[in-house]
């Protein structure tokens, strides 16, 4: 069994891989190099700001999901640590794939390193992954809410009222965590750790803080599509959280294919390139660069730790 969930994840990330890149193959054989290369020379500088700002918002937002986990877990952290732990942490996860665990790793090595324990950083994961879910299924229910029709990009069998429905549904849902936190459910106790419900304080900033990641990481794709057959930013939204929930589904690195084939077949009446050029933009910003920042702090963080280590040794 070990040794099956060894390679079933990276079997499943290349199959997805694989099946999303010729799917996008067929669907873009007759884009030639010079069209996306010209979609991108068409954004116009105000967009690429824009997008610029839009990550700085997303990566801020990030840090705010290890503050909370830490206020919940009760311990002190400086603010510029979390805030440089948890961009090199996103940064390579979203990367690398296989969030959860990659991350844990990146998050183990830098929060142990300030006294909290392997089970408290596991909890800090748990937290922090659901404080993702929450935004992302938060807004789902919005987009499902205000844009009902968006089901018809992906599933026109289905009745726009089943998604106005499905929304609703998806609110109360969200509502009733919150009245968990009001009521005050006991916390689940298992061999390793304690899991307790969080205050009402935390799960309203929670409710604050989780969607703005994903509404400026949905930004950047946004202020760089051209204005001519944009459906609008709700809908540009849905259809980002629907390729990047199946992006991290598939643990495809970087969502590779994953994004592209998604957004494609969401925006049909848009120019293929210039969604291309899009998502370019968006890699860009939000994947490349980061990850190449996080690998410099990585060395920089290590390197301190071998110097100390070796300070110590000497005395």
């Amino acid at each position: 069994m070990k040794r099956i969930g060894k390679f079933f994840w990276p079997l499943v990330s290349t199959i997805a891989i694989i099946v999303s890149i010729y799917i996008l193959y067929k669907d873009l054989r007759g884009l030639s190099l010079d069209e996306f290369l010209a979609s991108l020379q068409a954004i116009p500088y105000s967009g690429w700001l824009l997008a610029m700002g839009a990550t700085f918002v997303a990566y801020a937002a990030l840090a705010g999901y290890d503050h909370l986990a830490l206020e919940h877990i009760g311990h002190r952290v400086s603010l510029w640590f979390i805030t440089v732990t948890s961009f090199t942490t996103y940064a390579l996860s979203h990367n690398i794939g296989a969030s959860v665990f990659s991350g844990a790793l990146v998050r183990y090595r830098a929060y142990t390193s300030k006294g909290l324990s392997g089970s408290e950083v596991g909890l800090l994961v748990a937290f922090c992954s659901f404080t993702f879910f929450l935004g992302t299924v938060m807004m789902f229910g919005l987009v499902l809410v205000l844009e009902p029709e968006i089901i018809e990009r992906f599933a026109d069998f289905l009745p726009i009222e089943a998604a106005f429905s499905t929304g609703w549904l998806i609110l109360a849902l969200v509502g009733l965590y919150v009245v968990g936190s009001l009521v005050g459910f006991r916390p689940l106790r298992t061999r390793w750790f304690k899991l307790e419900y969080p205050k009402p304080s935390l799960v309203f900033r929670q409710l604050a803080i989780a969607p703005v990641e994903l509404l400026g990481a949905a930004a950047i794709i946004y202020f760089v599509l051209p204005a001519e057959g944009n459906p609008g930013y709700f809908v540009v939204l849905g259809i980002f959280l629907a390729s990047f929930s199946v992006a991290l589904l598939s643990h495809a690195p970087g969502g590779i294919g994953v994004l592209e084939l998604v957004f494609i077949a969401g925006l049909p009446e848009m120019d293929p390139a210039d969604v291309l050029a899009a998502l370019a933009v968006f890699r860009l910003f939000y994947l490349i660069v980061p990850f190449v920042i996080a690998l410099f702090v990585i060395l920089v963080f290590e390197r301190a730790n071998f110097l100390a280590r070796l300070k110590s040794g000497d005395e």
